[in-house]
């Protein structure tokens, strides 16, 4: 299959941060949607996006904590939203668009990471249904808001999709649940939906990525004990990282979302997947983890879950 995963000589990389791929450019009257943008890599988001002008309207499951985390930061109003409840995500989207206000940027942060099985809704399973069919949702309900002629939808992936494509006969994990693996189809999802999102889209010139962030230690490792954390050598028996040159700070975490939403580079592309600040090269067989798999950038296999997930959530704002 051919393909646009090639990169780019952006000129950024793994340690440029969100402010440094910000630089000179002018967010003002500029309006993102930050899920998430209270934690983590998301406040770096959004304090980066205010700082270079723009306002940015963070859904939050938590609402009070994250007024609290974002206090101090100008051109920020939070609102209520819980990815894995529908009617939470059919109520945010229908005060926003009551607001009469169109979307540049939506960046798809927010998200679950390797808990233990939970189910939410009709039994979806809780990382396919969060970090997936909520945005999934979500975006299809702003639809009518979205800026034609140059808004972006950042859906933010990670290396996790290279540990599972997706697992058709049972996107649920109905049988054999196994935490890692149901994030890597989640994540993998995040990048089929950026996929079929930028195809179905670009006529109208809104533009869809999907990203890698790097390996950064936030608030997403809270359903990891600190045992498996050890194990897997990030930390020792202290909490102190092991090796910190493998990891990315915050600041550096955020710059790919960023630098997908707002990079003029970027333009008049599409509907890939990213990582340090370029666009990703496909992934080796047997190679490091990095780059991406055919799996996740598969036109046909993008369509047929969009088909699942316009079925699952009753939203498809390209139907007929």
């Amino acid at each position: 299959m051919s393909t646009a995963q090639h990169k780019i000589g952006s000129g950024f990389g793994a340690r440029s941060t969100a402010d440094d791929v910000l630089s000179g450019i002018d967010l003002s009257g500029k309006l993102a949607i930050v899920t998430g943008g209270y934690s983590g890599l998301g406040l770096e988001t959004t304090r980066a996006l205010t700082k270079a002008g723009a306002r940015v309207v963070v859904p939050a499951r938590r609402p009070d904590t994250a007024r609290d985390a974002l206090q101090g930061l100008d051109g920020v109003e939070v609102d209520e939203l819980d990815l894995g409840d529908l009617e939470s995500v059919r109520g945010f989207a229908e005060r926003f668009l009551a607001s009469g206000r169109t979307v540049d940027f939506v960046i798809d942060n927010a998200g679950i990471m390797a808990c233990p099985e939970t189910r939410v809704g009709p039994g979806w399973e809780a990382q396919f249904a969060t970090n997936h069919l909520g945005h999934f949702a979500l975006v299809n309900r702003l639809w009518p808001a979205i800026e034609p002629g140059g808004a972006r939808v950042v859906s933010v992936s990670s290396t996790g999709h290279h540990q599972s494509g997706m697992r058709w006969d049972d996107v649920h994990w109905r049988h054999g649940y196994d935490k890692w693996e149901a994030y890597g189809q989640a994540k993998t999802a995040n990048v089929l939906f950026a996929v079929h999102l930028d195809k179905l889209a670009a006529d109208r010139g809104v533009r869809a990525f999907a990203l890698h962030p790097g390996g950064i230690l936030t608030p997403l490792q809270r359903h990891l004990p600190k045992e498996e954390m050890v194990e897997r050598g990030w930390i020792d028996e202290q909490g102190n990282l092991l090796h910190p040159e493998a990891f990315k700070t915050p600041e550096q975490g955020a710059a790919t979302q960023v630098w997908a939403a707002t990079s003029p580079q970027l333009a008049g592309m599409g509907g890939v997947y990213l990582e340090d600040c370029d666009i990703a090269e496909p992934a080796v067989e047997g190679g490091p983890r990095s780059g991406v798999k055919d799996w996740a950038v598969d036109p046909a296999q993008a369509a047929r879950l969009w088909e699942l997930s316009a079925e699952l959530t009753g939203v498809d704002a390209f139907a007929g």
